[in-house]
This record gives C-alpha cells, structure tokens and sequence, in this order.
C-alpha cells in the first residue's frame, strides 16, 4: 500500500534514503527543507520528479509552511532533528527545536487527517543514564534525563520522543504513533555533505585521533534504517510502538581493524593503540566536545533487535559491509585524504 508520504528533514542522511525509497516503492513524498533553494540540488540527489517528489519550506521552530506540507498527504515520517557536530552553548539548543518540532509536525498531521505516524527517535532515548547497571537495552528501557551522562543530545531526542507519545495520547485521536530508534548510522554517502554520525569513521580514516577512545556504538547501516521506516509505515497495528534500529555493538578498535582489513593501504594511517581512559578524561579538560561525551568511556550499549526482526521481519547487513562502505565514499566524494 502505498500513498502520499510528509518527510521532514528532506536535507538529512537518514530522510535522503528513505525519500529515495519511498519513490522506488511507488509512495509519492512530501519534503520539508529550510532553504527552498536547495530544491534542484536536492531533486538531483534524490530523484522523483515534480508530481512524485514536492518541496516545502518548514522549519521545526515556526509554524509557517506545516500545514501546506501535510496537505493530502496520508502518512509521516518525521525525521527532522537538530544533529550538531560541536557541543552547543546550552541544551535547549537541541532540546527547544527537537521537541517543538516533533509537536508542530505532529499537530499538522492531524489537521490534515493523516492516520500514520512514524517518528525518527534514537538508542539516545533508549540506553543512557542506567549507571552502567546493564549493557543490553530493549524498547522497555528508557534514557534517565537528569542523569551526569546524559548530554544535550541524549536529552533532546529523549525529551522530543517522550513528548511527542504524551502528545499522541492526549491529542492525537485514532492516529497509529511509532518510532524507530537507531543506534550510530553509517552507510553509502550521495554527497560531501555529510552527515555528523560520519564523524568518527572520517577521523579514524585521515588519523586525526592519536589513538582509538575505549568508546564503542551499536552501527547500523543508513539503507537498513530507512527499510524499517518504510516497514513501519504499512505493517499492521502499529500504535504506541518502538523498535531498536541497530545491528552489533562495536568497540573503536573493532571499526579500526575492519577498516585497516578492508581498505589494505587507503588506511594506513588508522590508529591501533587503545588509548588509556586518563588520557580522554584530561583531553576532556580542554575540549568540550569530548567533555561531554565521556560517559561513553567503557560503556557497551547493545542492543536487542528482537522484536523488529519479529513484528517487522527486519533485518541488517553485516556491518563490516556498512563500515567499508562509509569508508569508502568517504574517500571518493574527497571528504577525507588518505
């Protein structure tokens, strides 16, 4: 079944592949931008044509533009959400656009009467703030915002996902609300212009880190993501649910052998020293970028995919694939130099 789809965030890495798709499946889309003069750039990156693919301007903090993108459409992604690639000033620069966001595309759906929800959330909502008391998560567990390793970021996508299912419940009617909540997203890039959950495979890559963090990550790959969104949208009864969007828990020193095996001399200047936690922790001192994601220092996050792979029958590629991958679009775009 497919229908006329409202995307946020047309801009985004995780929005471009899914809207890419979406098209292939035969969905007409509705796109959300800030800029309407990125349309042509954009329209080249995705495909589609003007009757299958329709630009809006929209922003996540002013109301203008929701209900000319929601109009006759019958489902939505809601992908948008603020993803910097420097610690911001104070939270509520991510959390104010992320939650605000969430409830102005959901208020415009529902005047538009669309039935469908499925929102972009994140393993942010999922796994921080339990203490180090456990290390596999399922869609039960809930991220402690008040917690000292709960950044902005963590904060922002929990807050924006609590607020939006309060929203649903209180306001929402009939519409069927889901989210899918990915751990860190790599894959194939269409462009350079990429994406901040790159960051890490573009610094092992070009040897900016003088050696690999005790920092590990869920990775899934950004095509597998945006299945899932499409799955969500047509499988049955999907009211209230969640899925853990993620294939296996990597440490650093995982990523870096992957990628010095798979690319032979094109990473040859890869770390493969683990560095001690103390050397992190005064690097923190100075920078606040690793300040504010220290608590990821020794802490494995995996996650349990069980109930995608069941409700859903989703499944995700071999991750070594989705690193190299990454890795090697990287190079050709001339993001990195090796």
């Amino acid at each position: 079944m497919a229908g006329t789809v409202l995307v946020t965030g047309g801009s985004g890495y995780i929005a471009g592949e899914t809207i890419r798709q979406l098209l292939a499946a035969g969905w007409n889309v509705h796109t959300t931008v800030r800029n309407l003069g990125r349309e042509a750039e954009l329209r080249a990156l995705l495909g589609g044509t003007p009757e299958s693919l329709k630009f809006f301007a929209a922003d996540l903090m002013a109301d203008a533009g929701w209900a000319e993108a929601a109009a006759g459409c019958t489902h939505l992604c809601h992908m948008a959400s603020p993803l910097p690639s420097n610690a911001p000033k104070s939270d509520d620069e991510l959390i104010i656009p992320a939650r605000d966001g969430a409830l102005r595309a959901l208020r415009a759906a529902k005047a538009a009467g669309i039935r469908r929800v499925v929102m972009t959330s994140s393993m942010a909502a999922v796994a921080y703030g339990h203490g180090g008391a456990k290390s596999r998560f399922t869609e039960a567990d809930w991220t402690n915002v008040n917690s000292p390793d709960a950044y902005a970021y963590v904060k922002s996508k929990t807050i924006a996902e609590r607020a939006a299912r309060d929203w649903v419940t209180a306001e929402g009617g009939d519409m069927e609300f889901c989210t899918v909540n990915p751990v860190l997203v790599l894959g194939p890039l269409h462009s350079a212009d990429f994406s901040t959950s790159l960051e890490a495979i573009k610094k092992l890559i070009e040897g900016s880190m003088p050696g690999l963090p005790n920092f590990g990550f869920g990775v899934v790959d950004v095509r597998d993501v945006a299945d899932m969104h499409l799955r969500c949208l047509t499988a049955p009864d999907m009211g209230g649910e969640r899925f853990l969007c993620s294939g296996r828990f990597l440490w650093m020193k995982d990523v870096a052998a992957i990628l010095k095996a798979g690319l032979g001399e094109q990473a040859r200047k890869v770390p493969t020293r683990v560095l001690p936690n103390w050397v992190i922790r005064i690097a923190a001192l100075f920078d606040p970028v690793v300040r504010q994601v220290l608590g990821e220092l020794g802490n494995e996050r995996d996650a349990d995919t069980s109930h995608a792979r069941q409700k859903l029958g989703w499944t995700s590629r071999p991750e070594e694939q989705t690193i190299l991958d990454t890795a090697r679009d990287m190079i050709r775009l001339g993001i990195v130099k090796v």
